[in-house]
Formats: structure tokens, C-alpha cells, sequence
């Protein structure tokens, strides 16, 4: 939409300030406020500020309030404008527009863009023999390439981002120079002769190291013999191998010690991605789009599989039912995989995060070398530097709309609007998939994927985060919010970082539901049903929760309903081995541990005695009211996966089981049983009990029903149950709007079931979108919790 350009009058010229905030540095702001105003003839100036983009304009009134109105509707695709002010100053009679170099100083009030996807135009230089630019790794322009890993303070200019290091060649000042050029004023600007330089470097060939076009050759060459090689990126290195070569994908997965946690690839070739998984319009959208993060594709088995289809390694994605796909996102990573011309290579990569297990991301050169040593046999540096480390995001699709699984790369550090202002706030989130979130105002900054919190490294990283995102956002937070769990690393960093600041815990499940709340812009005057189904979170009486249904606002929670606990003998050990959490599920439902249950064979002998004795005797055996737990219960009595080598995987195999060769099993789901709960001991007013579940599951195993029966009726049980408690919420105290989150939401199986059912009974259904679900989003649900504790309104919603 383009507002009408103005016709000319006589009338006296009117001058204006025109301050823009939103993400406009970056993204090619200043170009088009000087194109816009040549275009309208108007003179004056525009810069970067740390207010964000301030021009001032002169000329016809009717001119400066087209300016004004188009300065928001026809703002460059990457930019996101949060709002346009003006103020009439007196008139100069200066001559010319000009952008002005950017002032020193100053407290942030702008936003930095995350780094794009390679556009189509620069695409178009890298494989046009004639363009100065051909092959170019580094290239991009105003649209496109880094900005949040490269910018060192603002405002966004050259001599704050890591390019600084790198003067322009004369060829490129002058593009970025020219108001005409797609590059005027793009900070990362270079070409071959004045940008970063590409090395292979290989242990035991120092003297025959190569650079440039001879280093991605060589490079080349190796993954096609079937090396890992590591590339570094925009945001970190990545582990690279050939995907159809099953030595390479069997190696890298050793070396990583991986289990058998699914890799991602990355694809050049659309036509490769159809053969190999189902694709919606959305998923074809967001594979080709700007962000290109990693999206989690249903896999086409059997004869839904074409016989031309590329012949990925059994080890790419072993026992799921996706393939994490993406598409290049850099100039590397297209000529890594091959132009046109080249010669042949593989044409599906391996691309892991450059890490060791539960480490973060790898950013620096010779830190790659020294941590990835036993991983690669190569490494393809160059001299750019990685200022903020920055992991690949994950999305699905659910219903056609996006689901994010974690939120970094093309989406931090975006800010998310709040539906209320807070005061300056750090909420440190929680030990797995940890992000923090930074507030104030309206503004809410979530940090890109921090890691799980169980080593130095990773508490390290955490602090740089927070200190750079300070950095960049201005935020000093006076508020501290935090998980309860008393053991959580995040929140003991919190408290050790005080320095007498009031630091608020929030209960995990809570959090959970007030982060999908706030993302879709409730105020939290009415309290929502929130159906919150995990692993693990700490509950306000010393158990594990994570089946639950709260009825909560921002101010508060009742617990209505809840899983029925059963016991979780040895913790983690329950975790890694599912058999343990199925047998304790059998004892606690009194059912006999037979020797035809597949869960009962896959547990030693001795271990077996062991447990019934801790569960007898209740030795470390917290209890529980987990669905995730549940989930894997049922997958190991369904002999689905009985060894749980990275989290979720039990469930992930369970899904993909219901899934099965032929659509989902039409049969009714297992039936849970509610009841009140006991009063002497009220800690919900429901309980749902698997007992009925586990003893239709054991009565379908003895049918030889099979474990694909056995997932999908499980999973339509779990459905129904959700329907059922909500359905009692409603009637018992009038709620209508439900929130389905937690990590067990990530199933997209369950989450499409719910959704559907529960619109079917009248309930307005959130889900989020933009924040993840799983613990990546507990931040955000701290944030605004804390920050109502600390401001009530003046009228507290119930709960």
C-alpha cells in the first residue's frame, strides 16, 4: 500500500524530526529514507541513532506528511517498524539530503536485526560468472546476511559489527556510497579483494594449507570421501558430513557420542526434499523463505517413498518419524553443496551444531580446533569473526501454522510486545533448552538458545549472552525472576548475581502457561484453563509435576486436575531407561510384572529386584505426575524403545508408532479414570489415573495388537482425557479459553488431536506460535509472572 505522491504547491516549506524505532538498523533503513525523500523532493538528513533511525525533513507539507505515512507502510521487507513519531522544528533552507554518520553514546531505544537467508539478487551475483562477486562466500547486501552475530554495540555501523577489521576496496566504497546501489550502507559489504579469506586447515598438511576457491575444494573433496569436516558459520561451527554416505553419518555420530538423537541436513534441491518427506505449502514456505531454519518434515516411508528418492544413511534420523531439514542460508553453504556447474558432491549435507555433548556452540578458530579435534578431519575457517554465538532455529508445522522448538537464528533477538509495560527484568529461565528473557516497558527480548545449564561452558556462555543482550537493548534490570526448583543452576546464578536486587521464583508449570498467555497478548484479567504436560518441573510440594491442569492467570494458579503420582525410582535413571518408569507405573496400577511384557524382559535380572525393593521400601522414589514420564512408560510396554539415548526420545518413537505404514488406528482411546481427590490429602480437585491405560495396554500386548495399535490408542486416550478435564473446568467454574503447552505439545500428533477436539467443544484453544513451548519459552512466562507479583493491578484477577 503506497500512500499517493503529493502534488506541488507554493505554500511554505514545513521542516520535521522523524524518529523511527522497531528494527531499522540493518536492514537498509537510511537508504530508503534517502530514496524516499529524493523521491518526494525533499531535503534535510537521516542516521542511525541508539533512539533508532531520525531523519529530518524538509519541504511541501503535503510531501513531509507523505514521507511521514510512508516512512511506516513502505519500510524494507526485513525492517519492523514499532513506531513513527514527528515533531514540526524550524524550517532551514538547507539544500540536499544526506546520510549523516551515526553519534556516539546514548542509551539503546532500537532493535538489531537477526541474520537473513541469502536474498534471490545476490544468489543470482554468486553464480554469474560476470559479476565481480562470483563465488564470493562472504556476499550480501542491505537484505540479506549477518547482523546480530557480527554487531558489537550500536548503533548498527560498519565499525560496530566485526567487519570493522576489513576496510573497503574502492569498488565497494563506492557501492556503498551510491543511493542508487542495493548496497549503499550495507555494514557487511565486501568482495574478494577486501573481504574475509576462507582456509582449510588439516592436521598433518600445515605446509599445504589453502585458501580461498582452493580451500572450499578441497573441502568438497573431503566430504564426498567421507570426512567431517567443520564449517564455521554465521553464528557457530557446524559438523559437516555426507548424508548418503553411512560410514561418514555412523562416524560423526560415534565421535559426538549422539545415541541416536536425529541429525539435521541440509538440501539444495527442493525436488531431493519432496522425494524424502511430505511438504505442506507452509513448510515450503518457511524451507525457501528468509530465517531457513531447520523444519521438522513427516518422513515418507514405505511406498510412500519414490525409488529416485536420494538414499539418506539409515543414521541420519534413526526411529523418527521427521527429518530435520533446511536449505543453505549462506553463500558457503550454497557453494559448499555445489553450483550449477561444478563438479558432482554431495547434494545432502549433515549439518550438526560445532559442539561436544551439552556443550554450546563453538564460535572461535582456535577454539574449534582444540574442542572439535576428535570430531573432524578438517576445518573451514575464515577470518570473520563471531561476536553472539547463535545455534539454527527448529519449527514444525502443527495445522498448518508454525511451531517453534527453539528460537534462535533468523528470529533472535526480535523482541516480543507484551500485552502490559514492566519494569526493568532479567528472567533467567530454566536448566534445559535454557533462554533468558530480558524486559522492559512493553519490550520483551528472548536470548537465542542458550543450552542445558549442566556445565561450566554453558554457564559461561549464558553470562556472555546476558551481558551482550544488555548491551544491546540498554536494559538494567532491577528485577530478577527465576524457576523454583531449589536445585536449578540458573536460579542459583541468579541469586549469586543479585547484588540486592528482589529476586522472584515462579513454578515451572506456571511459567509455562503465562508464556503462551502473554505471547498471545492476554492482559490476564480472566484466568485461562492451562493444560501443561511435560517432563519435569518442580511442584509447590516437593514433587515432580508435568501432567496438569491449572486454572491460572498472571497473579496465581489453582491446581485443578493432575496426573495421578506414581513413584520415579532412581530420577534420572527412570529417565534414561524407560522399562524402569513403565514397571513403576505396573506397580503402582497393581499390575503383575509378567515375563511376556516387553518392558519386564528389557530390565537385567538384578536391577529388576533392586527396583520392586526401592519402590517397596519408596528409596528414591520422588513422586510424580508426569505425562512425559507416561509417554515413556507406554512406549516401553509397547516395546517401542526401552533405552532412551537423548530426551524425548522414548516419546518421539512412541509418535512415530502411531503414526504407523497405514494412517492411525481408528480404535477407542484408553480410558483414564478421574476421580476427586482424596481430602485428606487435597492437591488437586481431580485426579486422572493411568491405571486403566496400563492394563488396556498390557491386554492388547497379550491380542498381539501390536505396538503401532497400542501408540495411536494411547495417544487418543490422552486427547480425551484433555477434553474431559476441560470440559469439567468449564462446568465447575466457567472458564472457556484453554492453553495447550509444555513439551509434550511438541508432539504434533497429540497437539492436533487436542486442538481439534476441544474447538469441536467450544473452547477458544492457544497454542503458541513465536515461543516455544518446551522449556525455551519458560522465560518469557517468569518474566511476566514476576513482574505482576511485583506490580499487582488494582484489581487481581481471580484464580
Amino acid at each position: 500500500m503506497r500512500a499517493p505522491r503529493p502534488e506541488s504547491n507554493a505554500t511554505a516549506p514545513e521542516r520535521r524530526r522523524v524518529t523511527v524505532r522497531g528494527v531499522v538498523q540493518g536492514v537498509g533503513f537510511r537508504p530508503f529514507v534517502f530514496v524516499l525523500a529524493r523521491e518526494l523532493g525533499l531535503t534535510g538528513h537521516v542516521t542511525n541513532t541508539h533512539r533508532g533511525v531520525v531523519a529530518e525533513i524538509e519541504g511541501a507539507p503535503s510531501a513531509v506528511a507523505v514521507f511521514c505515512d510512508r516512512v511506516r507502510l513502505d519500510a524494507p521487507l526485513s525492517a519492523m517498524v514499532d513506531s513513527v513519531t514527528h515533531q514540526v522544528i524550524p524550517a532551514t533552507g538547507t539544500g540536499g539530503f544526506a546520510i549523516l554518520p551515526s553519534p556516539a553514546g546514548g542509551h539503546p531505544a532500537t532493535f538489531v536485526a537477526p541474520d537473513t537467508a541469502t536474498c534471490e539478487t545476490c544468489l543470482k551475483e554468486l553464480t554469474d560468472p560476470a559479476n565481480r562477486r562470483h563465488r564470493h562466500p562472504f556476499l550480501t547486501c542491505t537484505h540479506c546476511g549477518p547482523r546480530f552475530t557480527i554487531t558489537t554495540g550500536l548503533p548498527y555501523d560498519r565499525a560496530n559489527t566485526t567487519m570493522a577489521a576489513f576496510p573497503m576496496c574502492s569498488d565497494c566504497a563506492r557501492e556503498y556510497s551510491d543511493p542508487a546501489d542495493r548496497r549503499f550502507h550495507a555494514q557487511p559489504v565486501s568482495c574478494h579483494a577486501c573481504g574475509p579469506q576462507l582456509r582449510l586447515l588439516e592436521p598433518g598438511r600445515e605446509a599445504a594449507q589453502v585458501t580461498g576457491a582452493e580451500a572450499l575444494h578441497r573441502a568438497r573433496d573431503l566430504l564426498a570421501a567421507g570426512a567431517v569436516v567443520a564449517v564455521k558459520g554465521l553464528g557457530g561451527y557446524h559438523l559437516a558430513c555426507d548424508a548418503e554416505h553411512p560410514q561418514a553419518v555412523r562416524t560423526l555420530r560415534r565421535r559426538k557420542d549422539r545415541g541416536d538423537k536425529p541429525f539435521a541436513v541440509m538440501a539444495r534441491d527442493l525436488r531431493d526434499v519432496e522425494l524424502l518427506a511430505h511438504l505442506c505449502d507452509a513448510e515450503r514456505a518457511l524451507l525457501t523463505g528468509r530465517v531457513r531454519p531447520i523444519v521438522l518434515l513427516r518422513r515418507r516411508r514405505g511406498a510412500a517413498r519414490p525409488v529416485a528418492a536420494p538414499q539418506l544413511s539409515d543414521a541420519v534420523a534413526p526411529g523418527s518419524p521427521d527429518l530435520g531439514v533446511m536449505f543453505p542460508y549462506t553463500p558457503l553453504h550454497q557453494l559448499l553443496l555445489g553450483l550449477p556447474d561444478d563438479p558432482q558432491g554431495p547434494r545432502l549435507l549433515v549439518m550438526t551444531s560445532g559442539n561436544t555433548a551439552g556443550e554450546p556452540i563453538v564460535t572461535k578458530d582456535q577454539e574449534a580446533v582444540e574442542r572439535l579435534s576428535h570430531l573432524a578431519e578438517a576445518w573451514l575457517v575464515h577470518d570473520r569473526p563471531i561476536h553472539a554465538p547463535c545455534d539454527d532455529s527448529v519449527v514444525r508445522v502443527c495445522d498448518g501454522e508454525q511451531l517453534l522448538l527453539r528460537r534462535a537464528r533468523g528470529y533472535a533477538p526480535l523482541p516480543l510486545v507484551l500485552p502490559a509495560p514492566v519494569p526493568a527484568t532479567l528472567a533467567v529461565g530454566g536448566d534445559l533448552k535454557n533462554v533468558f528473557c530480558l524486559a522492559e516497558g512493553r519490550q520483551a527480548w528472548l536470548s537465542a538458545h542458550v543450552g542445558d545449564m549442566d556445565d561450566l561452558a554453558t554457564l559461561e556462555a549464558f553470562e556472555r549472552a546476558e551481558g551482550q543482550l544488555e548491551v544491546l537493548t540498554g536494559i538494567k534490570p532491577a528485577l530478577l525472576a527465576t524457576d523454583r526448583h531449589p536445585g536449578y543452576r540458573s536460579a542459583a546464578w541468579a541469586r549469586r548475581n543479585a547484588a540486592g536486587r528482589a529476586v522472584h521464583g515462579v513454578q515451572h508449570h506456571h511459567a509455562h502457561i503465562a508464556s503462551a498467555m502473554a505471547e498471545h497478548g492476554l492482559v490476564g484479567d480472566h484466568p485461562v484453563i492451562g493444560v501443561a504436560f511435560d517432563g519435569t518441573g518442580y511442584g509447590d510440594d516437593g514433587a515432580i509435576w508435568g501432567g496438569e491442569v491449572l486454572l491460572a492467570d498472571y497473579s496465581g494458579f489453582r491446581r485443578f486436575a493432575q496426573l495421578a503420582y506414581v513413584p520415579l525410582p532412581g530420577g534420572n535413571a527412570a529417565v534414561h531407561r524407560p522399562y524402569r518408569m513403565a514397571l513403576a507405573h505396573l506397580y503402582q496400577a497393581g499390575l503383575a510384572w509378567s515375563g511376556d511384557l516387553p518392558c519386564t524382559v528389557a530390565c537385567p535380572t538384578e536391577e529388576r529386584h533392586l527396583l520392586l525393593r526401592q519402590l517397596q521400601r519408596k528409596l528414591g522414589c520422588v513422586p510424580t505426575s508426569s505425562m512425559g514420564r507416561l509417554f515413556d512408560a507406554v512406549s516401553s510396554l509397547a516395546g517401542v524403545c526401552q533405552r532412551s539415548g537423548y530426551e524425548a526420545q522414548a516419546a518421539i518413537e512412541l509418535e512415530a508408532a502411531a503414526l504407523g505404514e497405514g494412517g492411525i488406528d481408528e480404535r477407542p482411546g484408553y480410558p483414564f479414570v478421574v476421580r476427586p481427590a482424596a481430602a485428606r490429602a487435597p492437591t488437586a480437585e481431580l485426579i486422572a489415573d493411568p491405571a486403566p491405560v496400563l492394563a488396556a495396554a498390557v491386554a492388547d500386548l497379550r491380542t498381539d495388537a501390536g505396538p503401532q495399535v497400542i501408540a495411536a490408542r494411547f495417544h487418543r486416550g490422552v486427547s480425551d482425557l484433555v477434553r474431559r478435564l476441560c470440559a469439567a473446568a468449564r462446568e465447575r467454574h466457567g472458564l472457556r479459553t484453554v492453553v495447550l503447552t509444555g513439551g509434550v505439545f511438541a508432539n504434533t500428533l497429540l497437539s492436533s488431536a487436542c486442538g481439534s477436539g476441544l474447538r469441536q467443544d467450544g473452547f477458544t484453544v492457544l497454542r503458541q506460535h513465536r515461543v516455544p513451548p518446551n522449556d525455551a519459552g519458560l522465560a518469557l512466562g517468569q518474566l511476566v509472572v514476576a513482574t505482576r507479583a511485583a506490580s499487582p493491578p488494582r484489581h487481581p484477577a481471580r484464580a
